[in-house]
């Protein structure tokens, strides 16, 4: 299998990457955020949401 970075063949001690080198750039991309699962952002709710979820929240009880 090729190394997913550069496209060499994967050596046996760095697998799935070629060199040490390129698992080095692999780790740069994720620990700054370059690999991302995209995800769904909500839509902010409107003001008959928000009534509607304060009615349905529990009131707190004071004694």
């Amino acid at each position: 299998m090729p190394c997913p970075i550069c496209g060499k063949p994967a050596v046996e001690k760095y697998r799935p990457f070629c060199s040490r080198r390129c698992a080095d750039i692999d780790l740069g991309k994720w620990l700054t955020g370059a690999y991302a699962i995209p995800a769904a952002e909500e839509d902010e709710p409107d003001e008959d949401d928000l009534e509607t979820r304060s009615m349905a929240e529990p009131k707190e009880i004071r004694h």
